[in-house]
């Protein structure tokens, strides 16, 4: 009896030592707020691969005999595999599809990025990409969740930091000469502070041509702005030429002298708003949590090298070395402090 009581004693100690391990790896592997979200993944999967693990474990070391312990291996096998098989079409390919994402890298919180579905397009910014869904804020502000295997079963379209064409299309008469359009469009997309203009004549329809202004833009954040500006530029470009932007059809029907011209406004009334600041609050949010990632990541990269080159250097390069390191990892604290003061009040999607 006391034998028994022992190797039950002994077992109960082996079930708390691997529990408190396992907990002290969840918290060195994910409660940590430094961590990126592809990083975060992965590291998911490592807990639940060792959670799996010490079960077994635990099934093994049980003071029971050894047919019993291969029945339990067996229904802890078979529960494992129903679960696997009943989430599969759903968790699964979530978790998958999440794990591909953060390998292909093809986006990050804090950009636009326009997907193409079967049910239309979803256009906005990244404001979080977890393991199951990607959260993605719209121009009306408001928070779209996207399920990870929708997202690589369907083209995205990411909008490049370093800066995106913005463009405009509309149709005009036969009786207006394509050189003068291009000129006044070309005008009109500089009015509207882009850059490298250009014009296309993109269809010659039965009653219409449709043409499509472009030009560069730097800032991607002031996008909604710049397409605002273009076609606010186009609109008065075009109507201070004395060239209408109506249907051919109308044209031909009407039965009035006047043209179609609304009289043009001195003044842009919003010349000086910045909106997309009001409608991607969260995204920005996300984008600056992301910058402050990546500068954590790059100063302890830079601590490693230095503690690499101390060992080699002389005296006085000890010292400089040793001064520098110091510097670094100041940084680091405090980066890593603005990152957990930035993600306090909220996480990001499966956290």
């Amino acid at each position: 009896m006391d034998s028994v009581f022992a190797k039950w004693a002994v077992w109960v100690v082996i079930v708390a030592a691997l529990v408190g391990g396992l907990l002290a790896l969840n918290l060195v592997l994910l409660v940590r707020p430094t961590l990126e979200s592809r990083v975060r993944n992965q590291r998911r999967w490592v807990m639940l691969a060792v959670t799996l693990a010490v079960v077994v474990i635990l099934i093994l070391l049980l003071p029971v005999p050894d047919d019993t312990i291969a029945s339990l291996l067996q229904v802890f096998g078979l529960a494992v595999t129903a679960l696997i098989t009943l989430s599969s079409t759903t968790i699964a390919a979530n978790m998958m599809a999440g794990l591909m994402l953060g390998r292909v890298g093809a986006f990050k919180p804090g950009d636009f990025i326009r997907v193409f579905g079967p049910g239309g397009e979803t256009f906005g910014r990244v404001t979080a990409r977890g393991l199951f869904h990607v959260e993605i804020q719209s121009e009306e502000r408001d928070l779209m969740t996207v399920p990870n295997s929708y997202m690589i079963m369907h083209p995205v379209r990411t909008v490049r930091q370093d800066g995106t064409i913005v463009t405009c299309e509309l149709t005009l008469g036969y009786d207006v000469p394509h050189g003068k359009i291009e000129t006044l469009l070309g005008r009109a997309v500089e009015k509207a502070g882009l850059t490298d203009a250009y014009v296309q004549i993109r269809e010659l329809g039965d009653f219409s041509v449709t043409y499509r202004a472009a030009g560069f833009l730097k800032d991607v954040k002031s996008l909604l702005t710049a397409r605002r500006r273009l076609r606010a530029a186009i609109l008065d470009t075009l109507h201070g030429a004395g060239i209408e932007i109506v249907s051919p059809t109308f044209m031909n029907q009407r039965r009035v002298e006047e043209p179609v011209i609304a009289a043009r406004s001195r003044k842009d009334p919003m010349a000086k708003s910045a909106f997309e600041a009001v409608i991607f609050d969260k995204a920005e949010d996300a984008e600056r949590v992301e910058r402050v990632r990546e500068a954590l990541e790059t100063a302890k990269a830079k601590v490693k090298d230095l503690e690499a080159q101390l060992g080699e250097a002389d005296a006085d390069g000890k010292a400089e070395l040793k001064s520098e390191i110091e510097h670094q990892k100041e940084l680091v604290a405090f980066l890593a402090g603005t990152v957990d003061q930035l993600e306090r009040p909220d996480t990001g999607p499966d956290s």
